[in-house]
């Protein structure tokens, strides 16, 4: 059997019990390691063990690990480029740490593992049960290149358990028998077989079903309150494309994923400014919602930007390294209503702000002072 020193994440017993696949069931002691700090990544998500003769690394010792504990541990962080070498910790125990390999980022500052786990052992424990659910089918080394999404919809599922909607509805139970990942990559696909509740009593018979998984999105239509009119963007979109329509380009909002850590008013800024260089004086939120709740997690935060829309507003937008290529248009805001009301605008979180707005504009034209976060 083997011995391992946590002094990062897997100091949190869940998720150390997830990357393990045997909850409660690990041996577990306070131990010290000295010669060395832990330092903090530029997002304060993980530790960086480093050398430091002056200082010491407090921690967990967890005894009694077998060779697939070691195998899942491995895999686990080997996405991560940390590596086992051994150490003799303050107790006089031999054991074995994980070391940052030399792709591990890091600043001077240290690492804190309450401020983690207040901010980030929820999201991380949702990221965990996907990358664990691939141990043994997708590579370290794909892993490695699909966690920036895990970890984007593990912070859609902390997002969840935030919103606002869902009231008056049954509160019913859901047993899920099966649930695979039939593909994983930008998007995954599961395919589940599950029992529900149903309103007339007792439970359905098995149903088998899939899922598209995405990650939450902010959207949000610019507004210039002033000159009544708004800010939309055009670019090609994929399921225009899969549907074979001829119009592949859209007319839509400003809009994109959030990402981990974010608020979605933050996401809806940081967007605001990558595809249409705005700055917004004030968000006004418009409503949240499933684009497709019978077949997708597809999740939007919708909101009106309040902004300055001169003459000289429009332009080429978008992150290249992310190959998007965005082109900005103005539009008096009773033109697309028109639009809209004629059934022109197949866009629909553009068409739900469109009449968010005709409900709110009146009070939104007096609503101008500045709420920048």
């Amino acid at each position: 059997m083997d011995t391992l020193f946590f002094y990062g994440t897997l100091r949190h017993v869940p998720l150390l019990d997830c990357v393990l696949g045997r909850p409660g069931d690990v041996d577990v002691v306070a131990d010290v390691l000295r010669g060395y700090a832990v330092l903090s990544s530029p997002d304060g998500l993980y530790p960086v063990l480093t050398p430091d003769a002056d200082d010491e690394v407090h921690g967990v010792l967890v005894r009694g690990l077998g060779p697939e504990d070691i195998a899942r541990l491995n895999y686990y962080e080997g996405g991560f480029d940390y590596d086992l070498e051994p150490v003799t910790l303050d107790s006089g125990a031999v054991s074995r740490v994980y070391v940052p390999g030399p792709s591990v980022s890091r600043v001077q500052s240290r690492w804190d593992f309450d401020a983690w786990e207040d901010r980030w052992a929820e999201m991380n424990l949702f990221a965990a049960q996907e990358v664990m659910a691939g141990y043994g089918r997708v590579s370290v080394a794909d892993l490695a290149a699909r966690f920036p999404r895990i970890r984007a919809r593990a912070w859609s599922k902390v997002l969840a358990r935030r919103g606002r909607h869902g009231q008056d509805v049954l509160n019913g139970r859901v047993d899920m028998t099966a649930r695979t990942k039939a593909y994983s990559d930008f998007f995954t696909i599961e395919d589940m077989v599950l029992r529900h509740e149903i309103f007339g009593g007792g439970m359905s018979g098995p149903l088998r079903r899939a899922v598209f998984v995405s990650s939450d999105a902010s959207i949000v239509l610019p507004y210039d309150p002033v000159r009544d009119r708004v800010l939309l963007v055009e670019q090609v979109r994929m399921g225009p494309i899969g549907r074979n329509d001829p119009v592949c380009w859209q007319m839509e909002p400003v809009a994109g994923l959030i990402d981990p850590g974010e608020t979605p008013e933050e996401a809806a800024r940081r967007e605001g400014a990558e595809e249409a260089g705005l700055t917004f004086d004030r968000l006004e939120p418009a409503g949240e919602c499933y684009a497709s709740p019978g077949a997708a997690t597809d999740f939007f935060h919708l909101f009106v930007g309040l902004c300055d829309l001169p003459d000289d507003a429009t332009g080429i937008g978008g992150e290249e390294a992310e190959g998007e290529n965005i082109r900005s248009h103005l539009m008096a805001f009773d033109d697309l209503l028109a639009l809209a009301d004629d059934r022109r605008v197949a866009n629909t979180p553009l068409a739900m702000l469109t009449y968010w707005l005709a409900h709110h504009r009146a009070r939104v034209q007096g609503a101008r002072a500045p709420d920048v976060a």
